[in-house]
């Protein structure tokens, strides 16, 4: 639907105005985003070829030269608490956002974050049930 000038009665398009952005201007900024982009790496490429050598490819571990063996294996509960931190890391952001503006909620958002901390609490559960929370050694049943 085209807007109406009210003083002219002519119709008013602002399909390329760049206050009132439409398809055409999303696609000539992603077009031109784009082509700075490929620009930008095969300038990279050009200016800084690569070199590798012996020492470039060795892996580097906090500053410690590795050494011929097998490096420490983790145990499983370091993965699961590594990951509990960032679930719950993550749920506090989101949390946190929805409790500045839980005056302005609707009923569907506040539904969608029920459903949002029932997916952490079974989460929870999980990590509770695979034994990410114990400290110490593990517990035979």
């Amino acid at each position: 639907m085209t807007p109406i000038d009210a003083a002219s009665g002519a119709a008013t398009t602002t399909a390329m105005s760049p206050w009132e952005p439409g398809g055409m201007a999303l696609t000539v900024f992603a077009l031109l985003v784009g082509a700075v982009v490929v620009v930008l790496l095969l300038l990279t490429r050009y200016v800084n070829p690569a070199r590798t050598s012996p020492e470039k490819d060795r892996p580097y571990e906090c500053g410690v030269i590795p050494t011929a063996g097998h490096g420490f294996r983790y145990p499983a509960p370091f993965a699961l608490v590594a990951m509990a931190f960032l679930v719950f890391d993550v749920e506090t952001a989101f949390l946190y956002a929805w409790a500045v503006s839980f005056e302005k909620l609707t009923p569907a958002s506040f539904a969608g974050i029920c459903v949002f901390i029932g997916v952490l609490l079974g989460s929870l559960w999980y990590l509770w049930q695979k034994g990410g929370l114990q400290w110490g050694a593990p517990v035979k049943r």
